[in-house]
């Protein structure tokens, strides 16, 4: 059996941790044979709600779980890391201004950031979940100089679920037959989800996505609109954010880090934009197609973009544009 590697989820009293911490410790994202030591960190007065899920990990009697760290001290938690799993944000509260939120979330993620650089190592690899996860993504890694910007990715895997759930749904197949969709910019309302590269199998034979759905005015209108607003409708529904499906979208998306991406197939990640070749603004996290090897991300290119593709990749652009200025303002003061 592989050394253990040491992986922290941060928010590890909440949610989505609590939905996520079992598929890590049970082998399904890093793999049957490789050992892990899971460190949990949360604020203080989460200590004892941590406490029964440290009791409840030790309960599953995990052959590849090692060790179970909880804490709330981040020279403890970042210390030695190979992966980092940044759930853990403050969520917005009703009345709270966007801006505000911003101001809140650039101090958890400047913190974070020089703790990973301080601490962790070199080659850590650090999924930003925390919303708004581009830019607190965004700040973690200016704020931690010394690791690779190409080892901060941050998550709209989840986004990318729903898009080939959509398709899968409307042409009555299982989502694996859904590949090579989307989705490009934030992870918000204003992300494009798209579906002009996309290949359903249908009857054994790979169609284009607008050939196997016959809706075109569909896939332009509703399908984008479902995908964009689809958190809203589940915290509508459940009064909670999704958690299920996010933990789900973290396994994938840290299962294919690890694993690598299936040849003449790309997965949609949020990655530094520097270097694109399809006139994204450098300086930010942006979420393009990847293609992934040897645990390295590469931007898929040569896609032919529309213009009534171009026009939805240069609004969620600007959207992050103005989250990066007034996250960055507020670093500043």
């Amino acid at each position: 059996m592989a050394q253990p590697i040491r992986v922290l989820v941060t928010g590890a009293a909440g949610q989505i941790a609590y939905s996520l911490l079992f598929s890590i410790a049970k082998g399904d994202v890093f793999g049957k044979d490789q050992s892990i030591i899971l460190l949990l960190l949360d604020i203080s007065p989460m200590l004892p709600v941590l406490d029964g899920v440290v009791m409840e990990l030790q309960d599953c009697a995990l052959p590849l779980l090692r060790e179970v760290v909880s804490t709330d001290k981040e020279e403890v938690a970042f210390k030695d890391l190979d992966v980092a799993i940044l759930v853990g944000s403050m969520p917005r509260r009703d009345g709270m201004e966007r801006k505000d939120l911003l101001k809140a979330n650039v101090a958890i993620f400047k913190s974070q950031g020089g703790a990973l650089d301080k601490f962790a190592k070199k080659t850590v690899k650090v999924l930003v979940v925390g919303n708004p996860a581009n830019t607190n993504c965004l700040i973690a890694a200016k704020s931690a100089p010394s690791i690779p910007k190409e080892n901060f990715s941050c998550l709209t895997r989840l986004d990318h679920n729903r898009a080939c759930s959509q398709v899968a749904i409307r042409c009555s197949v299982s989502a694996t037959h859904v590949k090579n969709v989307i989705i490009w910019g934030n992870h918000s309302s204003t992300q494009y989800p798209d579906v002009h590269h996309c290949k359903v199998n249908m009857a054994g034979s790979d169609l284009p996505c607008f050939e196997a759905v016959k809706d075109d005015a569909w896939l332009k209108g509703d399908f984008i609109a479902t995908v964009q607003q689809r958190g809203a409708e589940v915290i509508k529904a459940r009064k909670l954010s999704s958690a299920m499906s996010a933990a789900k979208a973290i396994c994938d998306h840290m299962r294919d880090i690890w694993s690598g991406t299936p040849e003449g197939e790309f997965i949609s990640m949020g990655v530094y934009s520097n270097g694109n070749r399809y006139g994204v603004p450098e300086d930010l996290v942006y979420s393009f197609p990847v293609q992934i090897k040897d645990k390295s991300w590469k931007i898929v290119e040569g896609l032919a973009i529309n213009d009534f593709s171009k026009s939805k990749m240069d609004a969620t652009a600007a959207e992050l544009i103005e989250e990066r200025d007034m996250a960055l303002s507020t670093l500043a003061v």
